[in-house]
């Protein structure tokens, strides 16, 4: 990245690395803050908790090594950006209006553009010139393809079972929305973008293993929010069982780490 172009990015991913520790910090500790079903209050539950732990500490130590010229952590950087756009999303669309509304504003908002302005500054051709020839890039392009896939035949076989019987999904149901941003993200999102890296990376084209690094990382990150989910779930009231798709959230989270660790390992510094 250019210095300049690259400052403004830093910038507002710091301003997204405070900002996400207090609202995921203020979602863990306002007593009565999400106005939300119990369902939908476990999963706040997990993603603030997640974000905290997990994705901000990453994302700090991003901007920290980014800045002193680090490749690998680059990606990091752009990996944790996607995986708050996505997250933030949720908040700003699916959750009930309370206090914090105009914070996931800032938070949507200031992901999109950092995530916007990181990836378009990016010396991409240098990057790929950096991975090396050995890169195995067609185990990761499967894993990439097979997961897009399967992520597209359990949410299209919902909407089409709503489609022929008349039924909305459980999921649906049970967060009480009119709607399934779930859904709309994956489907819009999630599924086409890392098909385009599953072939991209194939290819050895330079934006596949940019955009390859940050689904894997948006995968694993956002698949340990689904595991320790699913894991809380189905010990509440307000659900009571293990949801079946819990061997995929798994994989989703190994396969996502396995994939962004081969590919990072084989990028020279």
């Amino acid at each position: 990245m250019s210095q300049q172009k690259n400052q403004t990015a830093f910038l507002l991913s710091t301003a997204i690395l405070l900002l996400s520790i207090i609202a995921s910090a203020g979602g863990l500790l306002i007593t009565g803050l999400y106005r939300d079903n119990d369902f939908v209050k476990s999963a706040w539950f997990t993603n603030d908790l997640i974000t905290l732990m997990v994705v901000s500490p990453l994302l700090g130590l991003a901007l920290w090594f980014a800045q002193k010229g680090s490749l690998r952590w680059q990606l990091v950087w752009m990996g944790m950006l996607a995986y708050n756009a996505y997250n933030f999303a949720f908040y700003l669309f699916g959750a009930a209006f309370n206090p914090f509304f105009l914070l996931y504003v800032a938070l949507f908002s200031l992901s999109v553009a950092a995530l916007i302005f990181g990836l378009a500054n990016l010396d991409v051709t240098h990057l790929a010139q950096r991975f090396s020839p050995k890169t195995p890039v067609k185990g990761i392009s499967i894993y990439l393809l097979v997961i897009a896939i399967m992520l597209f035949l359990v949410e299209g076989g919902m909407i089409l079972g709503y489609l022929f019987t008349g039924v909305l999904p459980e999921t649906i149901v049970l967060t009480g929305h009119p709607t399934s941003i779930v859904f709309a993200l994956d489907m819009a999102l999630v599924i086409p973008l890392s098909a385009i890296a599953a072939v991209l990376l194939w290819k050895r084209h330079a934006w596949g293993y940019v955009v390859g690094v940050v689904m894997l990382l948006k995968g694993f990150t956002y698949g340990l929010v689904l595991c320790l989910g699913t894991a809380l779930l189905a010990y509440s009231p307000a659900y009571g069982k293990w949801d079946p798709l819990m061997p995929f959230y798994v994989i989703v989270v190994v396969g996502g780490f396995w994939g962004c660790w081969v590919l990072l390992k084989h990028l020279q510094e």
